[in-house]
C-alpha cells in the first residue's frame, strides 16, 4: 500500500537562513542603500533592501514572516533616509506579504520567474509608494515619472538576479 503524506508544497520546499545572514545582509542592504547614493548619486536608482525583501519572502514562503520582513526593513531604511518614518515599512510590508504568498503556488526559483516578480514588484513599489505620498500624506505636487519607473524595475531586475543566486547557496532546507 502506497503512503500518504500530507505534507503541503510549502513545508517541503521552505528553505531557512543561518542567523548572521538572516540579519547581516538586510542590515548591509539597507546600510549601502543609505551611504552609496552620496557618493555616486546615480546608485540611488538601485532599491537594494526591496531585492533582499523580495529574496527572503519568497524563500520563506509564509505571508506572515514576509510581511514581518518587509516590515522591519522598510522600517530601517526609513530611520536612515529623510523619508518620513512608516512609508517604505508599509510599502515592503506590502510587497514582502504578496512574494511571499506567490511563492507557495509558484516556483520560484526559475529564472523568468524571478525576472518578472523582481520587475513587477519595483513597479508595484512606485505605485505604493506615490499613493502613500500623495493619499497618506498628502504630498502636494506628487507625481510618477513613469519612463523613469520603468528604467529603475529593469535595473533593479538586473541587479537583483546575480544577488538571488549568490543568497541561494545560502538557503538551508530544515
Amino acid at each position: 500500500m502506497a503512503n500518504r503524506s500530507y505534507t503541503s508544497r510549502r513545508e517541503l520546499e521552505e528553505h531557512s537562513f543561518h542567523p548572521a545572514i538572516t540579519l547581516l545582509v538586510p542590515i548591509a542592504a539597507i546600510l549601502l542603500q543609505a551611504l552609496l547614493p552620496k557618493p555616486f548619486p546615480r546608485l540611488s536608482i538601485l532599491d537594494l533592501p526591496l531585492i533582499v525583501t523580495i529574496f527572503f519572502a519568497v524563500s520563506r514562503r509564509s505571508p506572515i514572516a514576509g510581511t514581518l520582513t518587509g516590515a522591519v526593513i522598510g522600517l530601517l531604511q526609513d530611520a536612515l533616509t529623510n523619508q518620513p518614518i512608516g512609508v517604505n515599512g508599509i510599502a515592503k510590508a506590502i510587497i514582502g506579504y504578496i512574494a511571499a504568498s506567490i511563492g507557495i503556488q509558484v516556483d520560484v526559483e526559475a529564472l523568468t520567474t524571478r525576472l518578472l516578480m523582481n520587475f513587477g514588484f519595483s513597479i508595484l513599489q512606485s505605485l505604493i509608494l506615490y499613493l502613500i505620498d500623495s493619499r497618506l500624506l498628502g504630498l502636494a505636487g506628487q507625481h510618477v515619472l513613469w519612463i523613469h519607473e520603468l528604467v529603475r524595475a529593469a535595473i533593479n531586475t538586473l541587479v537583483a538576479i546575480p544577488i538571488f543566486f549568490l543568497l541561494d547557496a545560502s538557503k538551508r532546507n530544515d
